[in-house]
């Protein structure tokens, strides 16, 4: 009986442990980097190994729920989460240049080249100063969306460093592709608003759009999330540089093709913004690869889908873990 005991309260005592050491609860802090200024948190112990999450366009770093930090945070990883340039609290050292979405957009759609005024790649660059700036040098990654295609850049220009990529409802950007449905394409647009009233209102009809049609909304709680968002930074002209560093991109099924770090993708059967073979196609080139296809998931981490998602993720992480560990003890 006293063993029982004991063991149960030492149970116990790890689990309140973990939970203190993965609050994520923890102050924001800001590393400067030659461009721009970028805001973080970092959540867990230092001696663990990172985990880097990259979030995707016009989203913060809020936009990772917390319980899925946590949950990742509890399976022994430090995980960094922050706002890439252009959203959030992040700042710009000197302003950016101004865009014209609408002609930059109708050049696009014509073949011509798109002008932005920095690339996925910056983005990729931003993600490393900040890991320099933490003094991280090896790391693993998880993007989702824009974030796994800046994270895709990431463990090309530092294979050396990134020792595993998540790629979460992301895309080669091959040209043949299935596209955006129009309408999704056009609340993407919509960046910007006369009033706190209408673009909380205009990022609930989006949120809605990305969502999973297995899935009723609560248009209260749609309302809520983009009210914290628009409180917490609003900077719509800021999502029109990101949309134009992602129209700019070439494909980067070359750059795929050569790398060489174990990587997961993620995908869901239902995603309107990038339909599933947007996710086949990416895995397909990425060499070893492992490819899981989420049956409902659409664009956004819905209540409904988190346990699904954190199924595919942390056993994938728990292993990339585990071979690490061999490999350091070699």
């Amino acid at each position: 009986m006293r063993l029982l005991v004991f063991l149960a309260a030492l149970l116990c005592g790890q689990w309140v442990f973990a939970a203190a050491r993965c609050d994520v609860d923890v102050p924001l802090q800001h590393a400067q980097l030659a461009q721009v200024s970028l805001a973080y948190q970092s959540i867990g112990r230092t001696q663990d190994p990172a985990l880097l999450l990259v979030m995707g366009l016009g989203g913060q770093l809020i936009d990772w729920p917390d319980e899925v930090v946590s949950a990742l945070c509890e399976q022994g990883f430090r995980v960094i989460r922050y706002d890439n340039r252009d959203v959030g609290l992040s700042t710009w050292s000197q302003p950016p240049p101004a865009v014209n979405l609408t002609i930059e957009v109708l050049r696009y759609k014509l073949g011509f080249a798109v002008s932005a005024p920095y690339s996925l790649t910056d983005m990729a660059d931003d993600a490393l100063g900040l890991m320099d700036t933490l003094q991280v040098q090896r790391f693993h990654v998880l993007g989702a969306s824009m974030g796994g295609m800046i994270a895709q850049h990431l463990a090309d220009r530092a294979p050396q460093r990134v020792q595993s990529l998540t790629l979460i409802m992301s895309s080669s950007g091959a040209p043949g592709l299935p596209e955006p449905r129009p309408a999704l394409l056009q609340l993407l647009a919509k960046r910007s608003a006369p009033s706190r009233e209408l673009a909380l209102q205009q990022q609930a009809d989006l949120l809605a759009a990305l969502g999973s049609p297995q899935v009723a909304d609560d248009r209260a709680e749609l309302l809520h999330q983009a009210q914290v968002s628009y409180d917490r930074a609003f900077n719509p002209q800021g999502g029109q540089r990101q949309i134009l560093a992602i129209l700019a991109e070439p494909s980067r099924v070359a750059l795929l093709n050569r790398l060489r770090v174990p990587t997961l993708v993620v995908h869901g059967t239902a995603d309107p913004l990038l339909p599933v073979m947007h996710g086949v196609h990416l895995a397909a080139h990425i060499k070893g690869s492992q490819l899981r296809l989420i049956p409902g998931l659409a664009h956004r981490f819905q209540e409904a889908f988190k346990a699904p998602l954190l199924g595919a993720v942390l056993p994938y992480l728990a292993q990339q873990r585990q071979r690490e560990g061999v490999l350091a003890g070699l």
